[in-house]
Protein backbone atom coordinates (compact mmCIF):
# COMPACT_ATOMS: atom_id res chain seq x y z
CA UNK A 1 0.00 0.00 0.00
CA UNK A 2 1.70 2.95 -1.09
CA UNK A 3 1.29 6.39 1.49
CA UNK A 4 3.99 8.18 -0.62
CA UNK A 5 3.10 11.79 -1.28
CA UNK A 6 4.98 14.90 -2.21
CA UNK A 7 5.28 18.43 -1.02
CA UNK A 8 7.14 21.61 -2.20
CA UNK A 9 8.70 18.78 -4.93
CA UNK A 10 9.56 16.60 -2.05
CA UNK A 11 9.31 13.27 -2.19
CA UNK A 12 7.81 12.22 1.25
CA UNK A 13 7.20 8.44 2.71
CA UNK A 14 3.56 9.24 3.90
CA UNK A 15 1.58 12.48 4.68
CA UNK A 16 2.37 12.23 8.24
CA UNK A 17 4.60 15.19 9.30
CA UNK A 18 5.00 16.51 12.85
CA UNK A 19 4.48 20.27 12.80
CA UNK A 20 6.36 22.85 15.00
CA UNK A 21 6.56 22.48 18.22
CA UNK A 22 8.61 21.91 21.78
CA UNK A 23 9.27 18.46 20.76
CA UNK A 24 11.59 19.20 17.96
CA UNK A 25 13.85 21.21 20.16
CA UNK A 26 15.65 18.15 21.16
CA UNK A 27 17.92 15.95 18.42
CA UNK A 28 17.00 12.60 19.79
CA UNK A 29 12.86 13.50 19.19
CA UNK A 30 13.58 14.52 15.67
CA UNK A 31 15.13 10.95 15.55
CA UNK A 32 12.20 9.23 17.22
CA UNK A 33 10.15 10.80 14.98
CA UNK A 34 11.80 9.61 11.86
CA UNK A 35 11.79 5.57 13.46
CA UNK A 36 8.52 6.11 14.22
CA UNK A 37 7.12 6.92 10.69
CA UNK A 38 7.27 10.62 10.18
CA UNK A 39 7.99 11.77 6.47
CA UNK A 40 9.46 15.17 7.21
CA UNK A 41 9.53 17.49 10.46
CA UNK A 42 8.90 21.06 10.96
CA UNK A 43 11.66 22.69 13.19
CA UNK A 44 10.19 24.57 16.04
CA UNK A 45 9.91 28.33 15.49
CA UNK A 46 12.66 31.09 15.37
CA UNK A 47 10.65 33.92 16.57
CA UNK A 48 11.42 37.40 15.03
CA UNK A 49 11.50 38.66 18.59
CA UNK A 50 14.79 36.75 18.83
CA UNK A 51 16.27 38.24 15.98
CA UNK A 52 15.39 41.77 17.48
CA UNK A 53 17.07 40.75 20.84
CA UNK A 54 20.25 39.84 18.92
CA UNK A 55 20.80 43.17 17.32
CA UNK A 56 20.02 44.79 20.47
CA UNK A 57 22.33 42.56 22.21
CA UNK A 58 25.19 43.27 20.03
CA UNK A 59 24.57 46.47 19.33
CA UNK A 60 24.74 47.51 23.16
CA UNK A 61 28.26 45.38 23.89
CA UNK A 62 29.69 47.01 20.11
CA UNK A 63 29.06 50.20 22.14
CA UNK A 64 29.08 50.39 25.52
CA UNK A 65 31.73 52.96 26.59
CA UNK A 66 32.20 54.51 23.53
CA UNK A 67 31.53 57.66 24.61
CA UNK A 68 34.30 57.93 26.62
CA UNK A 69 36.80 56.04 24.94
CA UNK A 70 37.15 56.28 21.34
CA UNK A 71 39.69 53.44 20.80
CA UNK A 72 36.67 51.37 22.62
CA UNK A 73 35.06 51.45 18.96
CA UNK A 74 37.64 48.75 17.54
CA UNK A 75 36.62 46.36 20.42
CA UNK A 76 34.73 43.37 18.97
CA UNK A 77 33.22 41.10 21.96
CA UNK A 78 34.08 37.26 21.54
CA UNK A 79 31.78 36.00 19.26
CA UNK A 80 30.56 33.09 22.12
CA UNK A 81 28.81 35.71 23.75
CA UNK A 82 26.42 36.35 21.18
CA UNK A 83 24.92 32.33 20.58
CA UNK A 84 21.29 33.01 21.25
CA UNK A 85 18.67 31.65 19.70
CA UNK A 86 19.16 32.77 16.06
CA UNK A 87 22.54 30.93 16.33
CA UNK A 88 21.94 28.04 18.28
CA UNK A 89 18.59 27.60 15.50
CA UNK A 90 21.26 27.47 13.02
CA UNK A 91 23.16 24.86 14.37
CA UNK A 92 20.36 22.55 15.89
CA UNK A 93 19.34 22.60 12.01
CA UNK A 94 23.12 21.50 10.48
CA UNK A 95 22.99 18.65 13.70
CA UNK A 96 19.15 17.31 12.50
CA UNK A 97 20.03 17.49 9.13
CA UNK A 98 23.39 15.13 9.95
CA UNK A 99 21.45 12.47 11.81
CA UNK A 100 18.27 12.19 10.14
CA UNK A 101 17.32 11.53 6.30
CA UNK A 102 13.73 13.01 6.33
CA UNK A 103 13.16 16.89 5.15
CA UNK A 104 14.06 19.21 7.55
CA UNK A 105 11.85 22.08 7.42
CA UNK A 106 12.71 25.57 9.54
CA UNK A 107 10.11 27.66 10.88
CA UNK A 108 10.49 31.73 10.55
CA UNK A 109 7.95 32.98 13.20
CA UNK A 110 6.88 36.84 12.70
CA UNK A 111 4.60 39.58 11.90
CA UNK A 112 7.02 42.13 9.60
CA UNK A 113 9.05 42.14 6.72
CA UNK A 114 12.34 43.29 8.24
CA UNK A 115 15.02 41.14 9.59
CA UNK A 116 13.59 38.31 7.81
CA UNK A 117 15.79 37.55 4.71
CA UNK A 118 19.16 37.63 6.27
CA UNK A 119 17.90 34.81 8.67
CA UNK A 120 16.56 32.90 5.31
CA UNK A 121 19.46 32.62 3.90
CA UNK A 122 21.64 31.23 6.82
CA UNK A 123 18.88 28.83 7.31
CA UNK A 124 19.03 27.84 3.78
CA UNK A 125 22.98 27.43 4.02
CA UNK A 126 22.64 25.64 7.21
CA UNK A 127 21.10 22.64 5.10
CA UNK A 128 17.37 23.28 5.50
CA UNK A 129 15.31 21.28 3.16
CA UNK A 130 12.05 24.07 3.10
CA UNK A 131 11.51 27.04 5.02
CA UNK A 132 7.81 27.75 6.32
CA UNK A 133 6.98 31.22 6.64
CA UNK A 134 4.70 31.26 10.08
CA UNK A 135 2.94 34.77 10.02
CA UNK A 136 1.39 35.16 13.54
CA UNK A 137 -0.01 39.03 13.62
CA UNK A 138 -3.05 39.71 15.79
CA UNK A 139 -3.80 43.43 14.23
CA UNK A 140 -4.76 45.64 17.07
CA UNK A 141 -4.29 49.52 15.50
CA UNK A 142 -7.80 50.80 14.34
CA UNK A 143 -5.95 52.71 11.51
CA UNK A 144 -4.74 49.63 9.60
CA UNK A 145 -6.90 48.01 6.84
CA UNK A 146 -7.24 45.06 5.98
CA UNK A 147 -5.43 45.73 2.13
CA UNK A 148 -2.63 46.94 4.55
CA UNK A 149 -2.51 43.74 6.53
CA UNK A 150 -2.88 41.36 3.65
CA UNK A 151 -0.44 43.07 1.70
CA UNK A 152 2.34 42.15 4.50
CA UNK A 153 1.78 38.56 4.04
CA UNK A 154 2.31 39.34 0.21
CA UNK A 155 6.00 41.72 1.00
CA UNK A 156 7.10 39.04 3.66
CA UNK A 157 7.02 36.20 0.74
CA UNK A 158 7.98 38.48 -1.76
CA UNK A 159 11.17 39.64 0.01
CA UNK A 160 12.05 35.79 1.68
CA UNK A 161 11.86 34.04 -2.00
CA UNK A 162 14.13 36.99 -3.27
CA UNK A 163 16.71 35.74 -1.10
CA UNK A 164 16.56 31.92 -0.81
CA UNK A 165 15.94 28.94 -3.41
CA UNK A 166 14.53 26.76 -1.19
CA UNK A 167 10.52 26.03 -1.60
CA UNK A 168 8.54 28.13 1.06
CA UNK A 169 5.46 27.77 2.56
CA UNK A 170 2.87 30.14 4.30
CA UNK A 171 1.24 29.61 7.17
CA UNK A 172 -1.65 31.63 7.10
CA UNK A 173 -3.83 32.85 9.35
CA UNK A 174 -7.90 31.83 9.41
CA UNK A 175 -8.68 35.94 10.01
CA UNK A 176 -8.71 37.42 6.71
CA UNK A 177 -11.41 39.12 4.62
CA UNK A 178 -11.09 36.59 1.96
CA UNK A 179 -8.88 33.82 2.03
CA UNK A 180 -9.46 32.28 -1.19
CA UNK A 181 -8.44 35.93 -3.38
CA UNK A 182 -5.17 35.78 0.09
CA UNK A 183 -4.90 32.01 -1.11
CA UNK A 184 -4.95 33.30 -4.94
CA UNK A 185 -2.30 36.49 -4.27
CA UNK A 186 0.20 34.49 -2.46
CA UNK A 187 0.23 31.44 -4.82
CA UNK A 188 0.92 34.19 -7.64
CA UNK A 189 4.02 35.78 -5.64
CA UNK A 190 5.24 32.02 -5.60
CA UNK A 191 4.60 30.28 -2.33
CA UNK A 192 5.49 26.48 -3.07
CA UNK A 193 2.49 25.61 -0.25
CA UNK A 194 -0.03 27.09 2.12
CA UNK A 195 -0.36 25.72 5.47
CA UNK A 196 -4.14 25.95 6.47
CA UNK A 197 -4.29 26.96 9.48
CA UNK A 198 -2.42 28.82 12.47
CA UNK A 199 -3.66 28.37 15.71
CA UNK A 200 -3.52 31.77 17.46
CA UNK A 201 -2.41 31.68 20.92
CA UNK A 202 -5.41 32.82 22.79
CA UNK A 203 -4.87 34.69 26.63
CA UNK A 204 -6.96 33.78 30.01
CA UNK A 205 -7.69 35.48 32.91
CA UNK A 206 -6.74 34.27 35.96
CA UNK A 207 -9.65 35.15 38.77
CA UNK A 208 -7.08 34.92 41.69
CA UNK A 209 -3.98 36.64 40.60
CA UNK A 210 -6.74 38.81 38.82
CA UNK A 211 -4.00 38.92 35.71
CA UNK A 212 -3.44 37.58 32.19
CA UNK A 213 -1.68 34.42 31.82
CA UNK A 214 -0.88 31.88 29.14
CA UNK A 215 -3.11 29.44 28.39
CA UNK A 216 -2.29 26.84 25.91
CA UNK A 217 -4.84 24.41 24.41
CA UNK A 218 -4.04 21.86 22.70
CA UNK A 219 -6.56 20.88 19.55
CA UNK A 220 -9.20 18.50 19.79
CA UNK A 221 -10.62 16.76 16.50
CA UNK A 222 -12.97 19.17 15.74
CA UNK A 223 -10.56 21.40 15.49
CA UNK A 224 -10.12 20.35 11.81
CA UNK A 225 -13.51 21.38 10.48
CA UNK A 226 -12.14 25.31 9.73
CA UNK A 227 -8.82 24.42 7.44
CA UNK A 228 -10.48 20.82 5.95
CA UNK A 229 -13.27 23.72 4.47
CA UNK A 230 -10.85 25.65 3.52
CA UNK A 231 -8.57 23.01 1.91
CA UNK A 232 -11.50 21.71 -0.38
CA UNK A 233 -12.17 24.93 -1.70
CA UNK A 234 -8.93 26.06 -2.99
CA UNK A 235 -7.90 22.28 -4.05
CA UNK A 236 -7.20 22.63 -7.72
CA UNK A 237 -7.65 26.46 -7.73
CA UNK A 238 -4.00 27.10 -7.03
CA UNK A 239 -0.88 25.44 -8.14
CA UNK A 240 0.73 25.89 -4.45
CA UNK A 241 0.53 22.54 -2.19
CA UNK A 242 -2.15 22.55 0.85
CA UNK A 243 -0.56 21.03 3.82
CA UNK A 244 -3.44 20.63 6.92
CA UNK A 245 -2.99 21.24 10.37
CA UNK A 246 -4.97 21.73 13.52
CA UNK A 247 -7.36 19.04 15.09
CA UNK A 248 -5.33 16.20 13.45
CA UNK A 249 -5.17 13.13 16.22
CA UNK A 250 -6.45 9.96 14.35
CA UNK A 251 -5.95 8.11 10.94
CA UNK A 252 -9.32 9.49 10.56
CA UNK A 253 -8.58 13.29 10.52
CA UNK A 254 -5.55 12.29 8.20
CA UNK A 255 -7.38 10.70 5.58
CA UNK A 256 -10.54 13.47 5.76
CA UNK A 257 -8.03 16.08 5.14
CA UNK A 258 -6.68 13.95 1.98
CA UNK A 259 -9.38 13.54 0.28
CA UNK A 260 -10.40 17.79 0.81
CA UNK A 261 -6.68 18.25 -1.08
CA UNK A 262 -4.31 18.30 1.48
CA UNK A 263 -0.53 17.18 0.37
CA UNK A 264 0.19 16.63 3.83
CA UNK A 265 -1.21 16.10 7.40
CA UNK A 266 0.53 17.77 10.22
CA UNK A 267 0.80 16.62 13.66
CA UNK A 268 1.15 18.83 17.09
CA UNK A 269 -1.24 18.52 19.77
CA UNK A 270 -1.36 14.59 19.57
CA UNK A 271 2.00 13.65 19.63
CA UNK A 272 2.08 15.94 22.97
CA UNK A 273 -0.68 14.10 24.23
CA UNK A 274 0.24 10.47 23.36
CA UNK A 275 3.76 10.73 22.91
CA UNK A 276 5.82 10.64 19.32
CA UNK A 277 5.30 7.08 18.85
CA UNK A 278 1.46 7.79 18.25
CA UNK A 279 2.79 8.63 14.42
CA UNK A 280 2.84 4.49 14.01
CA UNK A 281 -0.81 4.43 15.27
CA UNK A 282 -2.21 6.92 12.96
CA UNK A 283 -0.42 5.58 10.39
CA UNK A 284 -1.51 1.97 10.87
CA UNK A 285 -5.36 3.22 11.56
CA UNK A 286 -4.79 4.62 7.94
CA UNK A 287 -3.54 1.64 6.25
CA UNK A 288 -6.10 -0.33 7.36
CA UNK A 289 -8.71 1.92 6.59
CA UNK A 290 -7.22 2.36 2.57
CA UNK A 291 -7.35 -1.60 2.66
CA UNK A 292 -10.55 -2.27 3.86
CA UNK A 293 -11.57 0.47 0.99
CA UNK A 294 -9.22 -0.69 -1.56
CA UNK A 295 -7.38 2.81 -1.95
CA UNK A 296 -3.94 1.37 -3.41
CA UNK A 297 -2.50 4.73 -2.59
CA UNK A 298 -2.38 8.02 -0.71
CA UNK A 299 -2.68 10.06 -4.52
CA UNK A 300 -5.51 8.43 -5.28
CA UNK A 301 -8.14 9.64 -2.79
CA UNK A 302 -6.35 13.25 -3.08
CA UNK A 303 -9.14 15.90 -3.80
CA UNK A 304 -11.58 13.55 -4.10
CA UNK A 305 -13.68 15.04 -1.94
CA UNK A 306 -12.73 18.27 -2.50
CA UNK A 307 -15.12 21.25 -3.56
CA UNK A 308 -13.93 20.78 -7.60
CA UNK A 309 -14.72 17.20 -7.29
CA UNK A 310 -17.86 16.07 -4.67
CA UNK A 311 -21.32 15.23 -5.46
CA UNK A 312 -22.37 18.32 -3.34
CA UNK A 313 -20.12 21.45 -4.56
CA UNK A 314 -22.41 23.72 -2.30
CA UNK A 315 -21.38 21.90 0.73
CA UNK A 316 -18.52 23.86 1.65
CA UNK A 317 -20.69 27.07 1.24
CA UNK A 318 -23.56 28.89 2.67
CA UNK A 319 -25.77 26.72 1.17
CA UNK A 320 -24.98 23.93 3.14
CA UNK A 321 -25.12 26.28 6.56
CA UNK A 322 -29.06 27.08 6.07
CA UNK A 323 -29.84 23.26 5.45
CA UNK A 324 -27.63 22.46 8.63
CA UNK A 325 -29.58 25.55 11.24
CA UNK A 326 -33.17 24.56 9.77
CA UNK A 327 -32.86 20.40 10.20
CA UNK A 328 -30.79 20.17 13.38
CA UNK A 329 -32.49 19.10 16.26
CA UNK A 330 -30.87 18.96 20.10
CA UNK A 331 -30.18 15.53 21.48
CA UNK A 332 -32.80 15.83 23.74
CA UNK A 333 -35.34 16.59 21.16
CA UNK A 334 -35.61 12.77 20.44
CA UNK A 335 -38.34 12.63 23.83
CA UNK A 336 -39.42 15.67 23.93
CA UNK A 337 -41.79 17.56 21.78
CA UNK A 338 -39.83 20.57 20.17
CA UNK A 339 -42.56 22.38 18.20
CA UNK A 340 -42.81 24.91 20.66
CA UNK A 341 -38.64 25.62 20.39
CA UNK A 342 -38.70 25.18 16.48
CA UNK A 343 -42.29 26.91 15.45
Amino acid sequence: MDLSTTYMGMKLRSPLVPSASPLSEDIDNIRQMEDAGAAAVVMHSLFEEQLRLERFELHHHLTQGTESFAEALTYFPDSINFRVGPETYLEHIHKAKQKVNIPIIASLNGSSVGGWTNYAKQIQQAGADALELNIYYVPTDMELTSEQIEQTYIDILSAVKAVVTIPLAVKLSPYLTNTANMAKRLDEVGADALVMFNRFYQPDINLNLLDIEPNVLLSTPQSMRLPLRWIAILYGRIHADLAATSGIHRGDDALKMLMAGAKITMLCSVLLRHGINHIRVIEQEMREWMQKHKYESVQLMQGSISQKHCPNPSAFERAQYMRSITTYKPEWAATHDTSYYFG
